[in-house]
């Protein structure tokens, strides 16, 4: 008996779809059906030319419905006597089978892989090309430097929907509908076309100022948190404005919190954020919900405060504005403002860069130059 290994020539034959033997000589028309496919399955490998067409005969041939697993149905037909001569003959056809499709698929697997690196082929006499290296956005690198000072004063991060509704936005910082503060931060409603107004509109956040809200109702003084992410406004994109922008407010609650605790807590990033030489003054200003509030300057960093084009000649330069957290907008999330109050601050994060870096033109940050993004 030949090795299951191994196929003579003119063994199979693949013709027909089931195999039906008669009742007569069963032995003999299986040994006839095992002759006929090994021949077959030898003709038949030497076509395939490709894994897809290997796998197709694999199916036919030894899949759950293929023609061995048919003969093989067949030994149940076969006497005693018969049946473990026939069934060595089917077992030994089976391996052989296994043994010469997995030749066939390394002959072509290999012919796949040569094909491939030749296609593939590197010229390597040639001067390799360093790919590019990445780096992270001025405005991450200022948002990074920011937690990282105020971190170091022992608050924490918290974060909130861009997607706003309008009490957070508004109301709950104390700017009602009729309030005029609202034209100064006219921003974007999300409403169905056609739709009109819901009571309680949805819009894209006009500051950061929203996530202080949300961050009171849920948790008891003392509240120590910075709150950066990107804020809209229905702005024309110019030099020192755009639609979409990148804020950083920080809000502190507590017994006992004083303006001179503002004023400190404001010191220490100006000088950590522009250098220890910065000298910081605050001017009165109005905010809807902080009273009092103030907008906070640092000595300019291009003429230290000689006077200059980019100071206008003043000395200064504003970063941002701040104040103490208005009665109203602590009643409004249940504290109890006769023991409780807080001051908050907020900032422009391109307006930092801007100022730190001597950028000219906020839309620098978003037109993707790298040329400009590379310097930083």
């Amino acid at each position: 008996m030949k090795s299951p290994s191994s196929f003579d020539e003119g063994d199979f034959d693949f013709c027909g779809n089931n195999i039906r033997v008669s009742h007569l000589g069963v032995e003999m028309s299986l040994r006839s059906e095992i002759a006929k496919l090994r021949k077959e399955v030898r003709g038949e490998l030497k076509k395939v030319s490709s894994l897809e067409e290997l796998d197709t005969l694999w199916v036919r041939v030894l899949g759950r419905k293929g023609k061995l697993t048919s003969l093989t149905r067949e030994l149940g037909r076969l006497s005693s006597t018969e049946r473990p001569t026939v069934g060595k003959m089917v077992n030994e056809l089976r391996q052989a089978f296994e043994t010469s499709f997995a030749e066939k698929r390394r002959e072509l697997e290999r012919e796949l892989r040569e094909r491939k690196l030749e296609k593939e082929t590197l010229d390597i006499t040639l001067p390799g090309k360093l790919p590019q290296l990445g780096g992270k956005h001025l405005i991450t690198q200022i948002i990074e430097e920011v937690i990282r000072i105020f971190i170091g004063l022992g608050y924490q991060v918290a974060e909130g929907p861009e997607v706003e509704l309008d009490y957070y936005n508004f109301e709950a910082l104390n700017t009602p509908p009729d309030h005029p503060a609202r034209s100064l931060q006219d921003t974007f409603y999300i409403r169905r076309k056609g739709e009109r107004p819901m009571a309680e509109d949805v819009l894209l956040r006009t500051h950061t100022s929203p996530v202080q809200v949300r961050v009171m109702e849920k948790t008891k003084p003392p509240i120590y948190i910075i709150a950066p992410g990107r804020a809209y406004r229905h702005d024309v994109p110019d030099p020192t404005h755009s639609p979409m922008f990148h804020q950083i407010e920080g809000l502190a609650v507590d017994r006992n919190i004083t303006f001179g605790d503002l004023k400190g807590t404001l010191e220490v990033f100006a000088r950590e954020m522009f250098g220890g030489e910065r000298k910081v003054r605050l001017r009165p200003h109005f905010f809807p919900f902080t009273e009092p509030s103030a907008e906070v300057d640092v000595s300019c960093i291009i003429c230290d405060g000689k006077g200059c084009r980019v100071c206008k000649y003043s000395g200064w330069l504003e970063i941002l504005g701040a104040g103490m957290v208005d009665p109203n907008v602590l009643e409004n999330v249940g504290y109890d403002t006769e023991e409780i109050t807080g001051f908050a601050f907020g900032m422009g994060v391109e307006r930092i860069a801007m100022l730190k870096y001597g950028v000219s033109d906020i839309r620098l940050f978003f037109e993707n130059d790298v040329r400009f993004l590379k310097q930083f």
